[in-house]
């Protein structure tokens, strides 16, 4: 494991090969070096917050990590009871630390999939009131992704969209109501949210808005011998609310299919400019590289289709996580595994140009690696900022009923 004590501090979580590492690291720039030293606190280069077989599930898997206004950490994950696969009975988990990350609360249940399967967590923090909002997918426990892809479940059965709130620092959350209808289009059959943590705008005219990256299948037209599983079938989109989560609206949507590239799995990052920058791995496309990018003003329109980051070609076929570091000089760091053939060597890159290019800055460790999330400490809270109401009388639950994915 390398070592790295730079300023500001980033937190990337990384779940693989029975668990589920928190590992503190980040890059170093020239206007972080005129900055105060931070104040004393306990601190540690990693941590395990989940592992395999302990805490009632046999496998832990797709993280998403964020800090609250407070400064807590939330670290959630899917908690999968049958094993590592993805359909089945599984649940949205969560452990909470007071301390950067060293140390853990006990996992509770945000989402109990009862049978069923909840998971793909994409959690923000609400900038105006400071709530924690939790967006996750489902899908019925007794069909998997191969039914759903080829058509083969009902809309029940099928991916469905859920929110959630916690106005308690994450203590509790209120039960998943259900936004399928305002995000997902009829002729979509695959739909995950995420994975990893979503983002809130802070600058710009639509400051205050939650984007949630996100990915979808699309049906084969009529008449097409085609089934449906086909890697071309694949896009990718973002959701997004301007009233804190309480309302959903369908952002920018990828639908080429036309099979060069098929983003999958995306991320996103508010960069210093107020621009959008998504990230998508390129789930089997026909050109070159596995990482493909593109750019949006708001969420709601792209400024053009997806297209392959080869500056990022070390990175497998796998989810990643992307994070803009504060400042007007902060870098914009991704995180993924780092051998294009194969799952190992979580690392992280940077980039100057606002994604442009990306060098790697740094090998966290040789081992087995798959999915991953990052975090930066939030702002200061405001003196003027307050508890905030609860705008309808949804009962908050820290283990909430009804249904997620690799």
């Amino acid at each position: 494991m390398s070592r790295a004590s730079f300023s500001p501090r980033t937190s990337v979580a990384a779940a693989a090969a029975g668990a589920f590492a928190l590992i503190t690291a980040s890059i170093l720039t020239s206007a972080d070096r005129a900055d105060p030293a931070p104040k004393a606190r306990r601190t540690c280069t990693s941590s395990i917050a989940y592992t395999s077989g302990i805490g009632g599930y046999a496998t832990y898997r797709i993280p998403a990590i964020v800090q609250t206004r407070e400064g807590a950490l939330l670290a959630f994950a899917e908690g999968r009871t049958d094993g590592a696969g993805d359909s089945g009975n599984i649940d949205v988990v969560l452990r909470r630390s007071h301390d950067g990350g060293c140390t853990w609360e006990r996992l509770q249940v945000v989402a109990a999939g009862n049978g069923h399967t909840r998971g793909n967590p994409a959690p923000v923090i609400d900038p105006r009131t400071g709530r924690v909002v939790l967006v996750t997918s489902y899908n019925a426990g007794n069909v998997t992704e191969t039914q759903i892809l080829r058509g083969e479940t009902t809309a029940e059965q099928s991916r469905r969209v859920f929110v959630q709130t916690s106005y308690d620092d994450g203590r509790t959350f209120s039960r998943p109501r259900e936004i399928t209808s305002a995000v997902k289009r009829p002729n979509w059959r695959w739909y995950a949210t995420g994975p990893g943590h979503a983002i809130a705008l802070t600058s710009g005219v639509h400051a205050g808005r939650l984007v949630v990256p996100a990915n979808h299948s699309t049906a084969p037209p009529p008449g097409s011998p085609d089934s449906g599983q086909e890697p071309h079938y694949y896009g990718a989109h973002a959701i997004y609310s301007d009233d804190g989560g309480l309302t959903w609206q369908l952002g920018f949507t990828d639908d080429s299919h036309e099979g060069a590239n098929n983003p999958n799995k995306s991320t996103a990052a508010q960069l210093p400019d107020g621009r959008i920058y998504f990230n998508a791995r390129d789930q089997n496309g026909t050109s070159q590289g596995n990482r493909l990018d593109t750019y949006s003003s708001d969420g709601s329109t792209a400024e053009r289709a997806y297209r392959t980051q080869p500056t990022l070609d070390d990175a497998p076929v796998v989810q990643g996580s992307t994070l803009q570091l504060r400042g007007e000089h902060g870098k914009l760091l991704f995180s993924g595994p780092s051998e294009p053939n194969d799952r190992v060597a979580m690392a992280i890159w940077s980039s100057s140009d606002a994604g442009r290019t990306f060098t790697k800055e740094l090998v966290l460790s040789p081992k087995k690696a798959a999915y991953s999330t990052s975090s930066s400490p939030t702002p200061e809270r405001s003196a003027s900022s307050t508890r905030p109401a609860r705008p309808h009388p949804t009962k908050p639950s820290s283990s909430a009923a009804s249904h997620c994915k690799h």
